[in-house]
């Protein structure tokens, strides 16, 4: 029969049994996960200590546990000194046969919103795909003729005529750099998956970044070196941390900021797909900018294809970080405020190595 300690190990919601004292006694893989803590690390240490919830709960806690009943609180913000607050749900119950003690299970709402938006973006992604790829062809052939007849025109007109076909050359030629894009977006394969080191795409794309675009930023490090090999395309990770980057860099301006690259190792984070089958993604990358934030308007659909908060942008870049990651059974999502924003992306371990026989 399985034991006690391999179901405590298994449960996938973050589980903290809590003593008499409000002390932990102990936790499981998906809270050490979750707090980014270790079991050992916590013991006797004061539950409210550790754990940060944006609503009074010990007088609650204290009666469900002198009534011994339940107690269930929704949609409250949850965080610990090692992790960002996330909305979440709480159920406390009393441990049985064990006087005082109490179970306490943080249900991440986050986790819910990620599966469907997944399914939802990738949809979203291949019927952009579709567009673009009518778009280019469509649009490409009569826009050459367009800039020769324009050239051609500006072989007999006087100064003052020729800015106007020097405008529809230069406008011609911006057209075909957009559908150059869209195409690059349209024709992307799937990718070559491999066991990578994501610190090593990380400094690929730091230095890349410094070199060009990011020249006026400060790019920090900040990983975990025990961090285990994700299962990717090393190219097609560097492509998506590159866009992140620049996206990053262009909304500080010229004044410049700061980047952090943050890698860390999550326990309890695993997506569920329609077909009921599951997928673990512990390794997690964050692309942490000081910037001024996404604005409120395109917030929630930063993601989808041609949108955008630029006044020039394609709306494609995010686009194809979405289904970039999306191709690698990953997952990214982004929280934003002024001054602070974070896009996560959140990546499959690579499996161990067959042995040979």
């Amino acid at each position: 029969m399985t034991s006690d300690r391999a179901i405590w190990a298994s449960l996938p919601v973050p589980t903290l049994v809590i003593g008499p004292d409000d002390g932990i006694v102990d936790i499981n893989s998906a809270a050490e996960g979750f707090l980014n803590v270790s079991s050992k690390s916590v013991r006797g240490m004061p539950v409210w200590d550790q754990i940060a919830v944006n609503d009074p709960l010990e007088t609650a806690f204290e009666r469900a546990r002198d009534s011994g009943t339940p107690l269930f609180v929704n949609d409250v913000d949850v965080g610990s000194g090692a992790r960002a607050p996330m909305q979440s749900d709480l159920q406390v119950a009393p441990l049985i046969g064990e006087p005082g003690h109490m179970i306490l299970m943080i249900s991440p709402r986050e986790l819910a919103g990620r599966m469907t938006q997944n399914h939802t973006v990738k949809s979203a992604a291949k019927s952009a795909i579709g567009m673009a790829e009518m778009l280019a062809h469509e649009i490409k052939n009569p826009l050459a003729g367009i800039t020769g007849a324009a050239q051609l025109l500006s072989m007999n007109l006087g100064a003052e005529d020729l800015e106007l076909t020097d405008l529809i050359v230069e406008e011609s030629r911006r057209i075909v750099k957009l559908l150059g894009q869209v195409e690059q977006f349209g024709n992307l394969s799937m990718p070559d998956l491999q066991p990578v080191n994501v610190h090593d795409v990380l400094d690929r794309a730091r230095r890349s970044a410094l070199l060009g675009f990011g020249a006026h930023m400060r790019i920090v490090e900040d990983y975990d070196p025990s961090l285990p090999l994700a299962f990717g395309d090393p190219d097609q990770l560097l492509q998506v941390v590159l866009n992140l980057l620049k996206n990053a860099a262009e909304a500080a301006g010229k004044a410049g900021g700061t980047i952090r690259l943050h890698s860390y190792y999550e326990h309890s984070f695993r997506l569920r797909r329609a077909d009921g089958s599951g997928q673990s993604l512990p390794l997690q990358v964050e692309i942490i900018d000081d910037g001024p934030g996404l604005p409120d308007a395109i917030k929630d659909d930063v993601f989808d294809p041609f949108v955008s908060g630029r006044d020039n942008g394609t709306g494609l870049g995010l686009a194809l970080v979405s289904k970039i990651v999306s191709d690698h059974n990953g997952w990214i999502s982004v929280t934003s405020v002024p001054g602070k924003t974070v896009f996560r992306i959140s990546l499959p371990r690579a499996p161990k190595p067959t042995p040979q026989v």
